[in-house]
């Protein structure tokens, strides 16, 4: 990652350019693959695009859209809620989780992309859940588990007020009033959400030739905005290429997206074990409980790999 590594201040990766000095900011690289990728490929295929607007003749699920969503929004929930709590998690990080955890475990796989109910279903559970827990270790330990709450530890902090475990007791009437206002909150999405569903479908309806200058535009508005630099807006134009590249050649983006949002922590707190170890790599197996979390994770490797290699296998013996 392209950054001034914490311990050391060394730059890393900034290939002689002092913007490059914090890093590469998640918004710019989800603004250009799924931003400006998208309008690419859209474009490119404007002509053969028939978007399909249905009317909206009911709000309320069936009984066997029910069933169909309730395992993606009991994996979602679940997710959601432990992505939200660690560091660096919340709603952005469990949302493209969820989607990528159902995409692998939906029997109706094939239909994400083209209209697939889980799709909605798991991660929007996931960023609702996720956006709610990750308030826990900020009210009860005054750690923010994203930068969201960091400014809101920063603004509570301006009115008096210490986060910690002490919350609870000397501020019951905050504590319990962030608590109300998730449910709060959430209803009024609702009601401000289902009239204006008629709305959003005829947005689809919409030429795309008309459309994309308006996303371009809030893209560009968006990235300038967070430091006042175009060169940022040149940055987001390269990850718009490589977004590009990645729906040609059919590409799943959102691992490279969790690769940005966890890569710098990964590699933080890998210098930091390091430092304490005086350099002996072996501390990550030694200790119990880092062993015990690369078997894990060696196990999740090779059940995401089983697949493929036994559709290789397969082909070789019919080739054979």
């Amino acid at each position: 990652m392209a950054e001034m590594a914490a311990q050391s201040g060394r730059l890393g990766y900034t290939f002689g350019l002092p913007q490059l000095m914090d890093g590469i900011g998640f918004v710019i690289v989800a603004m250009g693959i799924f931003g400006l990728g998208e309008i690419v490929g859209n474009i490119e295929h404007e002509a053969t695009r028939r978007p399909m607007v249905k009317t909206v003749t009911g709000l309320m699920l069936t009984r066997a859209e029910f069933l169909r969503i309730l395992p993606p929004i009991l994996r979602g929930t679940l997710l959601g809620s432990l992505l939200g709590i660690l560091p660096g998690g919340g709603a952005m990080l469990a949302s493209f989780g969820a989607y990528a955890l159902e995409k692998k475990v939906s029997p109706n796989a094939a239909e994400f992309g083209h209209g697939a109910i889980e799709g909605v279903a798991a991660p929007e559970s996931a960023n609702n859940a996720g956006a709610q827990t990750s308030f826990i270790p900020m009210l009860t330990l005054g750690i923010p588990s994203n930068p969201v709450m960091a400014m809101m530890i920063g603004a509570l902090m301006l009115h008096g007020i210490q986060p910690g475990p002490m919350v609870m007791t000397q501020q019951p009437t905050l504590f319990w009033g962030i608590i109300a206002s998730m449910s709060v909150g959430n209803l009024f999405l609702l009601v401000l959400n289902l009239p204006l569903v008629g709305l959003w479908v005829r947005m689809i309806s919409v030429p795309y030739h008309l459309l994309y200058p308006a996303i371009l535009a809030f893209c560009v508005i968006g990235v300038f905005s967070l430091n006042n630099a175009t060169f940022d807006v040149w940055l987001m134009s390269v990850f718009g290429l490589l977004g590009y590249l990645f729906r040609k050649f059919a590409i799943e983006p959102a691992p490279m997206l969790l690769g940005f949002i966890l890569g710098p922590m990964m590699e933080e707190y890998l210098r930091r074990a390091l430092l304490v170890s005086r350099g002996d790599p072996m501390v990550f197996i030694t200790h119990p409980a880092s062993a015990a979390m690369l078997a894990l994770s060696l196990l999740l490797l090779a059940i995401v790999l089983a697949p493929a290699l036994r559709r290789t296998r397969e082909q070789a013996f019919q080739e054979s």
